[in-house]
């Protein structure tokens, strides 16, 4: 369908109805205001619309005798359609979870590319963080690419300036194998395409910490758009991450609570409600006192979440068994501080003689021997420290494995010890103690023992059965649940591998975690929100292998440096204390070969009219364009060059034809793709993509 011109002037005649709401009073349009208005369907100026009938005869259909208006067409008009050859109907996003009608597991679109996670939209960003954020400035690129580009847009890719790193140092390299760890520096969608056909069914683990959804009111863009964008961002890349999985591996994603309900939604959609596993709450900082004048309409936000699928929950390999430790000094100090009470203050610094009184039986009839001890010593810690002149991490290193608290256990067993106890005419307040075999419970089919004290017959609870002591010292241990406290671990985050990256950056400790729970050595982890490499430095380090992806300069350059520090041994940071790491390991590095990549970085980093000209004559050039682009058009009209700096940018984002931002490995052996690669980086492509290992 054409678009004739008199339309516009039609569309302009209506919107004067309105007096200066949509037009300006030179007579120019108020675009923002009415893509705006027509977003939100507003009843009056709809129906105006509606009832023209040219605007009729081009936009409304009649589907199941029931005319629709065909919005998405008509906004395109006022996004520049002039400058198309003609018009061109996009599978546009789905509203649904949902967009503009359907739900989103029906949407054939992809969001190309999206803020990234360190400038517009970084992880955890308040509004706070954006007034004192220069970065937040860059320019919002959401660009949805039509079904019938998609499948060229995702064939796979040509690989670059291939290196391999070391603790030697950096090489050249033309080999791949399936050993070697990977990062890729491209936009991650096309790059997760590009692994496909190596990969698919063969990554155990995938950790995200994908851009958060902040829809804070200093983005120019409703809610709505901003929520439909970012699920249909992720739903493109989770398709995929599903496909390279193993039938028995998982997925953790990393959100705040603004699109964690909608995250889950669409999990369910592209996993399958029976592959949710668990959500984990994880604890960053501790919000106390008070807010100061009762300004807040929110509470404060102290929690992230992890959500967590399976592929195929019948096949999925049992989670190992992962616990917290913590220094039993410091967990007093912490609830101390907290004003928590703690019971392990007791010490049996001396069990006393055992003298046999008598037995009763269990409930089977088996034997329970009764105890009383002579001259046994109990003290408590500070009267040790007191007495021996100890710290108190000194003093639990030295009798942690002899504290204990009492307790009232609802038990079978106690009752019968309590009668047998009275019915001997013994004092309530000696301390005394049973032997026998439980015929449950982790010491099931062996000899046990216990002890009690006081009138109540109170059991004691030992330290030592929730402690574990490493390299002389006592350790709290507690087996993981679905809430996780990483309050002390934020304080040196940001300093984790030797690279500062204040923004985001998530513990090595909590990562490392969730690959000790949910692999095994030499497994494989994929991130492809690389961002500083936190999952690639962990996975080094817990003995697994890694690929990780990203596209920005300035987060390469990171990861680079940091996984060279660990290889080297010089990062002590993060987890290296934990596992004893002292350097080793290796991986290689390569870039998708920009095509239309380079003049996109090129546009939006130009800061004025200037640097935006030189990079369009550039791309007149060696730039493929839309094929529907008429650059006589744009380069002709008036009304074009009146437009603000930032719309024209945006304007020359869009006639970049996007399903070219990379050439297509497809074309390696093409002449004039050909003479642009090295003979290494010709070699590497046909060991990454041909024969394997």
């Amino acid at each position: 369908m054409k678009i004739e011109p008199k339309i516009m002037s039609q569309v302009k005649s209506i919107l004067g109805k309105f007096g200066n709401k949509y037009l300006a009073s030179e007579g120019s349009l108020k675009r923002n205001n009415v893509i705006n208005d027509l977003d939100k369907f507003d009843h009056e100026l709809m129906t105006k619309l509606f009832k023209d009938p040219l605007i009729h005869k081009n936009y409304v259909e009649k589907i199941a005798d029931t005319e629709v208006f065909k919005l998405n067409q008509f906004i395109e008009m006022f996004e520049y359609k002039e400058f198309w050859e003609d018009s061109y109907t996009k599978y546009t996003n789905k509203i649904g979870l949902t967009a503009n009608g359907k739900f989103i597991d029906e949407s054939a679109d992809v969001v190309l590319n999206f803020p990234f996670k360190d400038t517009v939209l970084k992880a955890g960003m308040t509004k706070e963080d954006l007034d004192k954020d220069a970065s937040v400035d860059e320019p919002f690129l959401n660009e949805t690419i039509a079904k019938p580009e998609i499948d060229e847009l995702l064939e796979p890719k040509i690989f670059v300036n291939a290196r391999k790193y070391d603790q030697n140092g950096e090489h050249k390299t033309s080999n791949y194998s399936n050993h070697d760890n990977l990062i890729i520096k491209g936009n991650n969608l096309i790059a997760l395409h590009s692994l496909k056909e190596r990969y698919a069914g063969k990554i155990n683990l995938i950790y995200l910490d994908p851009p958060y959804n902040t829809g804070t009111d200093s983005f120019a863009y409703n809610d709505r758009f901003n929520q439909s964008a970012w699920l249909t961002f992720m739903k493109n890349r989770l398709d995929i991450a599903r496909d390279l999985l193993t039938e028995d591996g998982y997925i953790f994603i990393q959100t705040d609570d603004n699109e964690q309900a909608y995250l889950k939604i669409l999990m369910d959609t592209i996993f399958g409600k029976n592959q949710y596993v668990n959500t984990i709450s994880v604890l960053f900082k501790n919000i106390a006192g008070a807010s100061g004048g009762g300004e807040d309409k929110r509470l404060k936000k102290n929690i992230e979440y992890i959500t967590i699928y399976s592929k195929n929950r019948e096949l999925s390999r049992p989670f190992n068994s992962v616990y917290q430790y913590k220094k039993v000094s410091q967990l007093v100090q912490e609830m101390r501080e907290a004003g928590v009470s703690w019971k392990y203050t007791s010490i049996l610094v001396d069990a006393g003689i055992e003298k046999y009184i008598g037995s009763t039986i269990d409930g089977g009839g088996n034997e329970i021997k009764l105890y009383k001890r002579e001259h046994p010593i109990i003290k408590s810690i500070n009267a040790l420290m007191k007495e021996e002149g100890l710290t108190e991490e000194q003093a639990y290193d030295k009798y942690g494995k002899f504290a204990f608290q009492t307790a009232m256990p609802q038990s079978s067993i106690r009752p019968r010890v309590m009668e047998k106890w009275r019915n001997l005419g013994l004092n309530s307040n000696e301390l005394m103690s049973i032997r026998y075999v439980p015929r449950t419970g982790k010491n099931k089919g062996q000899e046990y023992q216990q002890f009690y004290k006081g009138d109540s017959f109170r059991l004691f609870a030992w330290l030592k059965d929730v402690s574990e002591e490493i390299d002389g010292t006592l350790y709290k241990k507690d087996v993981l649940g679905t809430f996780w406290n990483f309050v002390g671990e934020t304080k040196n985050v940001n300093k984790e591998g030797q690279v500062e990256f204040p923004n985001g950056k998530k513990p090595e400790r909590l990562i490392g975690r969730i690959i000790e729970m949910a692999t095994e050595p030499n497994n494989l982890v994929l991130d492809f929100f690389g961002g500083s490499g936190s999952t690639a430095a962990a996975t080094l380090k817990s003995g697994r292998r890694f690929i990780s992806i990203e596209q920005m300069d300035s987060q390469i350059y990171l990861q680079l440096k940091r996984l060279n520090n660990v290889m080297s041994g010089s990062d002590n940071s993060g987890l290296s204390s934990d596992v004893d790491w002292h350097g080793g390991g290796s991986f290689v590095y390569a870039e998708l070969m920009e095509k239309n990549q380079g003049y996109l970085k090129d546009l939006l980093a130009a800061k004025d009219m200037n640097e935006l000209d030189a990079v369009y004559k550039r791309m007149k050039v060696g730039a493929d364009f839309d094929f529907r682009v008429d650059l006589d058009k744009y380069e002709n009209d008036a009304e074009r060059k009146t437009l603000p700096f930032e719309e024209q940018k945006q304007l020359l984002v869009k006639l970049l034809d996007k399903n070219q931002l990379y050439y297509n490995f497809n074309n390696i052996d093409d002449a004039d793709v050909r003479d642009l690669i090295s003979d290494k980086d010709y070699q590497f492509n046909q060991s990454f993509y041909g024969k394997r290992d």
